[in-house]
């Protein structure tokens, strides 16, 4: 049980850091500091459930067919690339953290409840590459446990999720004073779209 617990919590923590559209959007609800509690609870409760879905044995159904993989490898390729695109039109046309009334982050205008659930469950339910984590990567491994080894290890892979959106959203403001610059968003905006790049490319030869 522990073996497993640790298994699934080492391998969660392995994919779900790895910087991403997901992660991308945790970090700037968490600096612009706009319904943080909302947008980790959404995508703590996502994870839960595509994970638990997977070692159910939806990963292993997907994993047997290749046509399916195929859909989800390339718009898993689609939509990574879009955001890729999306990131480096923001760090070209530049912005700052809103603080005390100053700056202008183009994209910061204020979201109400139901927007930020709606761009967080967008980021994490129409983004195929979060199924191939989750549900196929994740889910298969899991499966694969002994007896009441697969829930042990979907309880790690969560664990590691939970404590990582937490972490991301409630973390951010600590660097509220270094995203006052339009610099730092320019950083972060170029060096997410070069991430999602990569990941595209990546994924697009993985079937090669």
């Amino acid at each position: 049980m522990e073996s497993s617990f640790i298994q699934g919590f080492g391998l969660g923590a392995g994919l779900i850091v790895a910087i991403g559209a997901q992660n991308a959007h945790v970090l700037r609800m968490g600096l612009r500091r706009q319904h943080v509690g909302l947008t980790v609870a959404v995508c703590i409760a996502v994870d839960v459930l595509l994970i638990a879905a997977g070692v159910a044995g939806m990963g292993a159904l997907i994993e047997d067919r290749p046509a399916l993989m195929t859909v989800v490898r390339w718009g898993g390729v689609l939509f990574l690339a879009g955001y890729g695109l999306r990131a480096f039109r923001q760090a070209w046309r530049g912005a700052s953290l809103q603080v005390n009334g100053k700056g202008k982050d183009q994209a910061a205008t204020a979201m109400s409840a139901p927007q930020a659930m709606a761009a967080v469950l967008a980021l994490s339910l129409l983004n195929p590459h979060v199924y191939l984590d989750t549900v196929v990567l994740l889910g298969s491994l899991g499966a694969r446990q002994g007896g009441d080894g697969k829930w042990w290890f979907a309880l790690g892979a969560t664990t590691a999720s939970a404590l990582w959106f937490v972490a991301l959203g409630f973390g951010a403001r600590l660097l509220t004073p270094w995203f006052a610059k339009p610099a730092a968003w320019r950083l972060l905006d170029a060096g997410v779209g070069v991430v999602m790049g990569s990941l595209a490319g990546l994924l697009a030869l993985s079937g090669l």
